[in-house]
């Protein structure tokens, strides 16, 4: 009962001691006392209450046992609750601290330093909970919003992807059922779905940008073709004719692709039309000049015909390729050709003749199987097709201007010499011109015209020489002759060249006889003192290059060349066609025999005569 009773007391000094203590720690010393007092009164009191029972000192030991199992129950209970209340602190703790350390790892926050990892030794398990809870909560509403960007740019990048794809209908449900990886929410992480998100958004707008170039080029090309732009770029997709206002230009692979062909398909429709427009304008123009068109008709094409001009880039007139304007054209091209064969002989005589004046400018024989009297005999006969003469013609034309072309250079030189030669028979005729050196109007302008003049003439030769050496090798190069209104060009200028040197001869020849027959005149003046009659002085020389005949009348004699100068008796190109131009008429005799450069008369004649065959010192015969 002893062991009880003192067991009992412990239990209720323990008791008192921890009520004194909290009752101190609240300040409150009196409630202590207070308390402390009711229980030594109670257990005083049960000893007071067991003695005046007169409980036995068993029965006391059994209550006293009692009442210490039942405290001993309390306080087991008590400290089991507390051991729970303690696991379950620590379970809480570990838990806050494992959701805070994955919560790190999901942030990627790993350098951050929480108290509990400073001051766990020192803090108890409460002020632990209370110092980790509001960390695990921070990172929760932060990985809450980390979530949420992760979303978002989930979202666009699912978005871009679709319409890249083709698949752009992302509902809100699709939106909600994105998966989000919760396991790396770093920035890091973060950083590289916003620089795929910024690529992707490059990328849109870089196809965006082509889209809209080929949505452009396409407005172009059916502008110029008249077709329906809206309808072609419907047949691509329906979010390019620009009328969706709730569907957002496709910028999908397809999309580009569709636009792709579609472009291919109108510039080729495009380059064909332009073929057939052209040949349709080049038919035009070729019925325009057969028929003589006027202005007024042609400038209703002139639209038409300003393609000719232009490449296929630089053609952006809209409707200019319509087949509304194509059929017009083919419609006027049908209307002249029918009008044309009503009209085929006066047609082919008029490209006859055209061949003919570019044949005679060239000096070209023409073709005569085309002539105009054998072609009015073919059109009349039927034997031969209108057309099929008219392009024989058109062929021979083309052929004409070839040839014209390839002798342009030598007929330049070939005018050159011509010029020259006119340039030489005007100065012949300016040296017969006695007055020549008066002080008359013009007189020094062609005083410097006969001294350029005679410059020409010296290059004469040069030039003749030159133009035989360039005949030559282009007759080399095509194998043929060069023709010059049907004759070889190469035997005109050799012909040229020795009737020149001919004549070089006989003025040398004349200049000898000169100076002999002035020789001997003068040596008969100074023996008889005898001078030259008046009337044989007068008929030496006549200023208008005539004399008289027996009859009387007047007869016209070749003219006088003053020496260094040639006479218009040489042969040249123009002299070989004096039908064409009259003033080179004269040119075409070429006497075998010596050119007689100074036409004498009569009593000339014969005094020469008996000058040359009398002998010196002996008297002439008088009559």
């Amino acid at each position: 009962m002893l062991k009880a009773c003192s067991l009992l007391q412990w239990i209720l000094r323990e008791r008192e001691s921890r009520r004194i203590r909290t009752m101190l720690a609240l300040g409150s010393p009196a409630a202590s006392v207070r308390a402390s007092t009711t229980c030594s009164a109670l257990l005083r009191e049960l000893e007071q209450i067991w003695k005046d029972i007169g409980e036995s000192e068993l029965e006391k030991d059994r209550m006293l046992l009692e009442l210490e199992k039942e405290c001993l129950e309390v306080y087991r209970r008590k400290v089991d609750e507390a051991a729970n209340a303690k696991a379950r602190l620590h379970q809480s703790v570990a838990a806050k601290e494992a959701e805070l350390a994955s919560l790190m790892a999901a942030l990627g926050e790993l350098n951050l330093r929480t108290p509990i990892q400073t001051d766990k030794r020192s803090a108890s398990l409460k002020q632990q909970l209370a110092s980790v809870t509001p960390l695990v909560e921070d990172m929760r509403i932060k990985k809450e919003e980390r979530i949420k960007q992760f979303s978002d740019l989930k979202v666009q990048i699912e978005k871009i992807n679709g319409e890249i794809s083709g698949y752009n209908q992302l509902n809100n449900a699709a939106v909600s059922s994105l998966p989000t990886e919760e396991d790396d929410l770093s920035l890091r992480k973060l950083t590289e779905y916003q620089t795929h998100l910024h690529v992707l958004q490059k990328e849109k707008s870089e196809r965006l940008n082509k889209v809209l170039e080929y949505v452009d080029e396409v407005h172009s090309l059916c502008g110029v073709l008249g077709l329906d732009f809206g309808k072609t770029v419907s047949d691509v997709h329906p979010s390019l004719d620009g009328t969706s206002i709730e569907q957002a230009t496709n910028i999908s692979n397809s999309t580009l692709e569709g636009l792709e062909q579609s472009i291919i398909k109108l510039k080729n429709e495009r380059t064909f039309r332009i073929q057939k427009v052209k040949d349709i304008v080049g038919s035009l123009h070729e019925l325009w000049n057969l028929m003589d068109s006027p202005k007024q008709e042609r400038n209703k094409f002139a639209r038409v015909s300003s393609i000719l001009k232009l490449s296929e880039t630089e053609i952006r007139e809209p409707d200019i390729l319509s087949l509304q304007i194509i059929e017009q054209a083919s419609a006027e091209v049908e209307r002249l050709t029918k009008l044309k064969a009503s009209r085929m002989k006066e047609l082919v005589m008029k490209r006859r003749s055209e061949l003919e004046e570019i044949c005679r400018m060239t000096h070209i024989a023409p073709d005569t199987s085309t002539s105009a009297e054998k072609s009015i005999a073919l059109i009349d006969s039927g034997l031969v097709d209108p057309s099929e003469l008219l392009a024989n013609i058109e062929a021979q034309i083309t052929k004409a201007k070839d040839e014209a072309m390839s002798r342009k250079e030598i007929m330049d030189r070939l005018d050159r010499w011509i010029s020259s030669c006119e340039e030489e028979n005007w100065l012949e005729d300016y040296s017969q011109d006695e007055n020549r050196f008066s002080a008359g109007r013009g007189g020094h302008i062609n005083l410097k015209r006969a001294e350029r003049a005679r410059v020409t003439v010296t290059k004469i030769p040069a030039i003749v020489d030159n133009l035989i050496n360039k005949t030559l090798s282009w007759e080399t190069e095509r194998q043929m002759s060069f023709l010059y209104d049907g004759v070889r060009l190469v035997s005109i200028l050799e012909d040229y060249k020795l009737t020149r040197q001919q004549k070089e001869e006989e003025k040398k020849r004349y200049r000898d006889q000169k100076k002999l027959q002035d020789l001997l005149l003068t040596e008969k003046e100074s023996m008889y003192g005898s001078k030259p009659s008046p009337k044989r002085s007068n008929s030496f020389r006549k200023p208008n290059g005539f004399r008289p005949n027996g009859n009387g009348s007047m007869t016209p004699k070749p003219r006088r060349n003053s020496v260094g100068c040639s006479t218009p008796e040489l042969l040249t190109p123009r002299s070989y066609t004096g039908r064409q131009n009259g003033y080179f008429k004269e040119m075409r005799r070429l006497s075998t025999a010596p050119l007689n450069f100074v036409a004498l008369s009569k009593e000339e004649t014969m005094s020469y005569a008996s000058v040359c065959g009398s002998e010196l010192g002996s008297p002439p015969h008088q009559g």
